[in-house]
């Protein structure tokens, strides 16, 4: 185990800067994830701490030691590769004692890490098998064994369940989970999956064209966002544009007026998120914006209800799905939606 420092971290190629002054601190034993749009930075950020990519600018700790220009094989990470990368010509355990003997671990000890790594990740009846003879869930978790037998002090998965389908997903990210919090690894996590990085992490780092947009846990970024790029890109946000004209009042571009306290002269957008909204026959509280349905799509235990407003603009509300709501908000029908002025997040944006 070991924390990991990352100070004033850029990386360029040419004209292009694929990361702009990254810093975090990351503790021990503590899983971060960074999630973004592909080409946010986040692969080159990881790959530079790994030993892959050279930075432009600033230095990377493990523990207390400076690995910011040392060898990828010095710096005792373990790394977990989008396609696997799996040698197609070894078989399960060759693959997974590949890292011990490139990293000169004795001979002796060899064979009692393979057996624990596979225990670990519940292949030890495929030893034998090679990579082609296993499915999408069994290739991953030899690639995770394959890095956890090294024994890293820091755990670096990019990507790694991009490949599995739906449910396998949901399975394999259980497991790393459950791995990483049993064996207490400080573990880096990519992913533009923004379920996965909220299900996974302790903390997000969300970037965007280079630069982290937000840092912080799950519920704060989601509750509590910092920018508008971070209220629309995790989870659905409904924005309204405008300005306040009045203390504790927003007042749209179509002259709708919403009660939000925390707005202040600087305000020029406000959002809140659709399950916050609820539908209602008659306004109630003091926030009730009328219109009618105009879509109600069925997801399974959630009904996304998408209202026009008779202002013109649009918000959606998601309701826990029960018998009878996907009859009840057909399109046409009226309703009023309704949300509480402490459920707003206001922007200066």
């Amino acid at each position: 185990m070991a924390k990991v420092t990352i100070d004033r971290l850029s990386k360029q190629f040419g004209s292009s800067v694929a990361v702009a002054d990254f810093s975090l601190e990351i503790e021990d034993g503590e899983l971060v994830a960074f999630l973004g749009p592909s080409g946010c930075g986040k692969t080159t950020t990881l790959r530079m701490i790994a030993g892959f990519i050279e930075p432009t600018a600033g230095t990377i700790h493990i523990g207390d030691e400076d690995v910011t220009r040392m060898p990828v094989h010095k710096r005792n990470t373990g790394m977990v590769f989008q396609r696997y990368a799996l040698f197609p010509h070894m078989t399960v355990s060759e693959n997974v004692m590949f890292g011990l003997e490139m990293h000169k671990i004795p001979v002796a000890e060899r064979d009692k890490r393979v057996r624990e790594a596979l225990d670990m990740v519940r292949m030890t009846q495929y030893r034998d098998r090679y990579p082609r003879q296993l499915s999408g869930g069994q290739q991953q978790r030899v690639a995770i064994a394959r890095a956890l037998v090294i024994q890293p002090r820091v755990f670096l998965l990019d990507e790694p369940l991009s490949n599995l389908d739906a449910k396998l997903r949901l399975d394999v990210r259980e497991e790393i989970r459950a791995l990483q919090r049993d064996l207490g690894l400080t573990t880096i996590f990519v992913t533009h999956d923004q379920e996965e990085a909220l299900a996974i992490a302790d903390r997000m780092a969300i970037m965007y064209d280079g630069k982290v947009q937000q840092i912080g846990t799950p519920d704060a970024l989601y509750e509590r966002p910092d920018n508008i790029f971070v209220a629309d890109f995790l989870g659905k946000m409904n924005f309204f544009d405008g300005s306040v004209r009045e203390p504790g009042r927003f007042t749209t571009a179509s002259s709708q007026q919403i009660v939000v306290p925390a707005a202040g002269a600087a305000t020029r957008r406000i959002g809140v998120r659709p399950e916050r909204v609820r539908l209602e026959g008659e306004p109630q509280g003091p926030n009730a914006l009328a219109g009618v349905v105009d879509s109600a799509v069925y997801l399974g235990s959630i009904l996304d209800v998408r209202i026009k407003l008779d202002t013109g603009e649009s918000v959606s509300s998601q309701l826990s799905n029960a018998s009878g709501h996907l009859r009840a908000y057909a399109p046409g029908t009226r309703v009023h939606a309704c949300f509480q002025p402490e459920d707003c997040v206001v922007f200066s944006e």
